[in-house]
């Protein structure tokens, strides 16, 4: 369990002014907020003029996917600002490493390393750590995609959902309940047919008829016109009929049974082939069908500090870290933090920065984050070299660039793909 990440009457006094105070995962929401169940959610879609609501049900787990309890660990949406988050590791209810955890941490990283020498981190003097607080924002929006696109298949017979069954439902008239995914989910594509949309036509291709022109024999005639009964020559006996050897005899060509001429081998010389496009039915079955694609884009944005400016932003986006806000609404506006410039603008800057939605969508469900991973530099010295490498997060993770102790002479991929 984390620890909170002000304890006694400090957290009470501290965080009494703020708008909203809860878990991570809860919904900060106005109080005028009515309540809305998962089904509500769902029916949404059938009402294209009306834009989903604000999330706040109680029975959300139905349909936001399940966080990593590390990620749920402190949720007060305030009060780490410059004075709370930036060079104190306390504040953020870590344990504060001594010399013997980091150098334990570091030989243990070094140790998975099959090419690296343990040397440096078993000797080298630990000269300087410094500890790097780094700010993570993100910026979830849950949008749905719709587009329809026109099928079309032979016509056999029987019953259609034509006109006279109903007119045409709209592309966002469509009842999509029983395919609405879990929030968040990164992607999800499903095909309806639209009711009512089918049509029976002529085929286009072959004018209704079921066949078209021998592509083969028949290639060089204007469209509509052939001829039958069009032979080629022989390719084995080159139209003689006779296969000559070498002690001067001949003999029946087998391909051609004599003749020298062989008919088209595509339509047999009748001159005309099976349409393909309706396989020879002449009419065609006509459908509309709405692709609907629901997916979560992504806006992550890293304030870190110029000693922890050299480490990629990949490796803050996959720490832990502790989670001063959490919110979720039908669409975010930048957290507020009483006592915080900075944190306020870090916030209104990932927002500002929020991924562009495309025409054919809609936004249903965006979910706005800020966390703090402690982040500490710890540099090592001896004689006149030294390194650095970071811990990062709550799961103490090691990144280091430049060890200086590596043996691995071009190797390190051979040993992977023999898995060594």
């Amino acid at each position: 369990m984390e620890q909170p990440l002000l304890s006694g009457e400090v957290v009470e006094e501290k965080w009494s002014g703020y708008q909203s105070v809860g878990r991570s995962g809860s919904f900060n929401l106005p109080a005028a907020a009515s309540y809305i169940s998962a089904d509500d959610v769902r029916s949404a879609s059938t009402f294209p003029s009306a834009p989903y609501p604000s999330l706040s049900f109680d029975d959300s787990a139905a349909l936001v996917a399940p966080l990593d309890p590390l990620d749920q660990a402190i949720g007060y949406p305030g009060g780490f600002g410059e004075a709370y988050g930036r060079n104190n590791v306390n504040e953020i209810g870590r344990h504060v490493l001594d010399e013997v955890e980091i150098r334990q941490l570091l030989i243990n990283h070094v140790g998975h390393r099959c090419c690296w020498g343990s040397r440096p981190a078993r000797r080298w003097k630990i000269c300087a750590i410094e500890d790097c607080n780094v700010y993570v924002g993100t910026l979830e929006t849950f949008l749905e995609e719709r587009e329809t696109i026109r099928e079309m298949e032979p016509y056999r017979g029987g019953k259609i959902d034509g006109i006279d069954k109903g007119p045409e439902l709209g592309l966002w008239e469509l009842d999509l309940r029983p395919e609405f995914p879990l929030l968040f989910v990164p992607h999800k594509e499903t095909r309806s047919k639209i009711p009512h949309s089918e049509a029976i036509d002529k085929c286009s291709d072959c004018a209704g008829k079921g066949e078209i022109v021998c592509p083969t024999c028949n290639a060089d005639r204007e469209p509509g016109f052939y001829k039958e009964n069009q032979m080629f020559k022989c390719p084995a006996c080159y139209g003689r009929g006779l296969i000559a050897h070498q002690d001067g005899s001949d003999t029946i060509c087998k391909n051609c049974s004599g003749k020298g001429v062989l008919p088209c081998a595509t339509c047999t010389s009748r001159g005309l082939v099976k349409c393909q496009t309706c396989q020879g039915e002449g009419s065609v079955l006509k459908r509309s069908v709405a692709i609907v694609k629901w997916k979560t884009l992504l806006t992550r944005k890293v304030s870190a500090a110029s000693s922890a400016a050299s480490v990629p932003e990949e490796v803050f986006h996959k720490a832990k870290g502790v989670q001063l806000c959490n919110t979720q609404a039908y669409q975010c506006n930048p957290a507020f933090f009483a006592d915080s410039y900075f944190l306020n603008k870090f916030s209104s800057d990932v927002i500002g920065d929020r991924s562009p939605v495309p025409p054919a969508a809609r936004i249903i469900c965006e979910r706005h984050a800020i966390s703090v991973v402690p982040v500490t530099r710890v540099t090592m010295a001896h004689r006149h070299r030294s390194f650095s490498f970071y811990i990062v997060g709550l799961s103490r993770d090691i990144y280091i660039k430049d060890y200086p102790k590596q043996f691995c002479w071009g190797l390190c991929c051979c040993f992977e793909w023999l898995n060594i």
